[in-house]
């Protein structure tokens, strides 16, 4: 396709003397959902860490261009100015922090009706939440969906997201669903990280991931089927096990 956002090219990277990316590549384009599925250790978080240019997460091989430029050498500050974030799997609570002045700590318009917009678009009355502190008061899908809206606020052109299902309940997860929908209606791009079968079905498009390496890629319906099937054949000197109890 000629649309792609983010190009991954021969991305390799050690931590800890441990082998972790061996030579992924991978082609996003904009304004789809694109997921990635594997099992754990498979490489996933670490690749979007990555992507993202965190501290510790810099590949001694490869490239990763965005919006056709190389940003491999680039910190984490700049990445995000060009439209690139990451949403963590488990938010940082910032104690004490009021939920508005988290929202626009990054917010490209620092006013309260924008903090008050993007509360809504995540599902959240504004006059409930905006002076609330992030702490512990909070649930896990409270804190995730204001995590979001701190992004949108962002107006970014790509998020990155790990695992948004972990540690949230099902009515938390269907608003989620809905916000990557209603995100890739503004051509938003998306990357999530599961080990959910709900979450890659919502997804477009989807990558296998496993001992550092994309195994396979291609329409949701034929990726999800490792999940039924459990392993498919491989070249590695393992097999390739997708837990079943992964899959919800």
């Amino acid at each position: 396709m000629d649309n792609t956002i983010l190009t991954v090219d021969d991305l390799h990277l050690t931590m800890q003397g441990k082998k972790i990316l061996r030579g992924v590549k991978m082609d996003i384009w904009a304004g789809h959902i694109h997921a990635i599925i594997g099992p754990n250790g498979a490489g996933k978080s670490t690749l979007v860490s990555a992507i993202m240019g965190l501290p510790g997460y810099k590949p001694e091989q490869g490239k990763i261009c965005f919006l056709n430029k190389n940003i491999t050498n680039l910190p984490v500050f700049e990445r995000a100015q060009r439209g690139l974030t990451l949403a963590w799997q488990e938010p940082a609570r910032y104690e004490g922090l009021s939920v508005e002045k988290f929202i626009l700590a990054g917010a490209k318009d620092k006013c309260r009706k924008q903090a008050e917009e993007v509360l809504e678009i995540v599902g959240l009355e504004s006059n409930k939440y905006l002076n609330r502190a992030i702490d512990k008061t909070l649930s896990g899908g409270e804190r995730k969906r204001i995590e979001l809206a701190s992004i949108i606020a962002m107006e970014p052109k790509l998020i990155l997201l790990d695992e948004p299902d972990s540690g949230i309940d099902i009515d938390a997860l269907q608003k989620i669903f809905s916000l990557l929908q209603s995100l890739k209606q503004k051509n938003i791009t998306i990357v999530v990280i599961t080990h959910s079968l709900s979450v890659l079905n919502q997804a477009d498009h989807a990558f296998l991931m496993c001992c550092g390496k994309v195994l396979d890629k291609g329409n949701v319906d034929r990726i999800a089927s490792y999940f039924k099937n459990k392993c498919i054949p491989c070249n590695h000197d393992r097999l390739v096990v997708l837990s079943s109890e992964a899959v919800t």
